[in-house]
């Protein structure tokens, strides 16, 4: 009998297609020779590897589920499989690209004029440009519907105040997404760098997502044309879309992550020797090296059936919250136990776990905590708002 693959016992990649093996394998083989190499090193210095977004670009990965201008067109599990390779990696070489792809590029090319896609879209699709997200505020970020910057219109222009924070790749983003409160109802804005009045500082001083840029973003009496909103939604469906967006690219990430640590425990637990024999050799090792193969396998299955409802146009932001609460709870309590099984190695950057699991605690709290992703899911099946 054919021995099972210990990262896939499921064998999940025979439920792939051509296409979708050959995008995993490109993005796995970029992983291993260009990150993995580098990102202890980043994470250990706090630098966002900035000289690997070429090559992201070249591969097609920004953008990669959107049709023209430039993008790719892959379909969502391809999507997917490029969010679990690169988390594989690191969660915040994973966040660049969720950020540019899901949270910039999606709502420019789903609520954006011609003229903002043909600006924005290829430029950012070919690396030359990086965009932003701005919708959490300093005050809170499970309450969009409590926003404080605000937009008004003033003659042709509109002019936002306020700011926002935890903004993942504010500072060297040539362009942000703000979402403002305006007479109207939320609306969606296109800032410029540059643009009198708008600043984004660099938050340091973080223990997770080292190798991550996150900003806040400062709005004091910024003055923008009319022409720099997106004309085609309004209400807080615009940010929400969005985030469904870049949370179903997350339930695929905290795979990679996970894998990853399973990986490196497998090959450690396998040589590091106690007691006159290896580690592995011990029923409580197995039984918890046991669970994460289970947890994953369960992830996985999860996640490959949320990317076929998208693919189909049948997906609803219930399971997103579903796989998104259930698959970073996995990959956190992983990399945790992880890091337990390593020993004292666990703490050093030679080693990984430490890392992931440094990296999943911003994870499982962006995009929605888990409490938030559970009140959903109880939403969904008492039909009461309990938020």
């Amino acid at each position: 009998m054919q021995k099972l693959n210990p990262l896939d016992l499921y064998d999940v990649r025979s439920m792939l297609s051509e296409e979708e093996v050959m995008v995993q394998d490109t993005v796995a083989r970029f992983v291993d020779d260009e990150v993995l190499p580098i990102i202890g090193e980043c994470f250990e210095h706090g630098r966002f590897p900035a000289e690997l977004v070429p090559q992201i670009a070249a591969m097609g990965l920004l953008g990669s589920s959107l049709e023209g201008y430039g993008c790719a067109g892959l379909n969502g599990v391809a999507y997917g499989l490029i969010c679990q390779e690169l988390e594989r990696g690191d969660s915040g070489l994973r966040s660049f690209v969720s950020v540019q792809s899901s949270l910039v590029m999606y709502p420019i090319y789903s609520y954006g004029s011609e003229e903002q896609k043909e600006r924005w879209l290829p430029a950012m699709a070919s690396g030359e440009a990086i965009g932003c997200f701005g919708l959490t505020e300093p005050h809170g970020g499970s309450d969009p519907a409590n926003m404080k910057t605000t937009a008004r219109r003033d003659g042709d222009d509109w002019v936002i105040n306020g700011a926002k924070m935890w903004i993942t790749n504010g500072t060297i983003a040539d362009v942000a997404v703000v979402w403002a409160m305006t007479e109207d109802g939320v609306r969606g804005f296109l800032v410029e760098k540059g643009t009198p009045g708008f600043e984004a500082p660099e938050i340091e001083h973080k223990f997770s997502l080292r190798a991550s840029i996150t900003s806040s973003l400062f709005f004091d009496n910024v003055r923008i044309p009319a022409a720099n909103m997106l004309p085609d939604i309004k209400g807080l469906k615009g940010p929400l879309s969005c985030l469904t967006q870049a949370r179903y690219g997350i339930t695929w990430g905290g795979i990679g992550a996970a894998q990853a640590c399973l990986a490196e425990v497998l090959d450690y637990t396998e040589t590091r020797e106690m007691f006159g024999r290896p580690l592995n050799h011990n029923q409580a090792v197995q039984l918890r090296l046991a669970d994460m193969g289970r947890r994953i396998t369960a992830a996985q299955m999860l996640s490959l059936q949320l990317g076929r409802l998208k693919d189909a146009g049948r997906l609803h932001p219930t399971q997103v919250s579903v796989a998104k609460w259930n698959n970073i709870r996995m990959a956190i309590d992983i990399a945790r136990d992880c890091r337990d099984l390593l020993g004292g190695a666990g703490i050093s950057v030679e080693y990984g776990a430490i890392r992931h699991a440094l990296n999943l605690e911003s994870v499982i709290t962006y995009e929605g905590t888990e409490s938030v992703h559970q009140l959903v899911v109880g939403k969904e099946l008492t039909g009461v708002n309990a938020f």
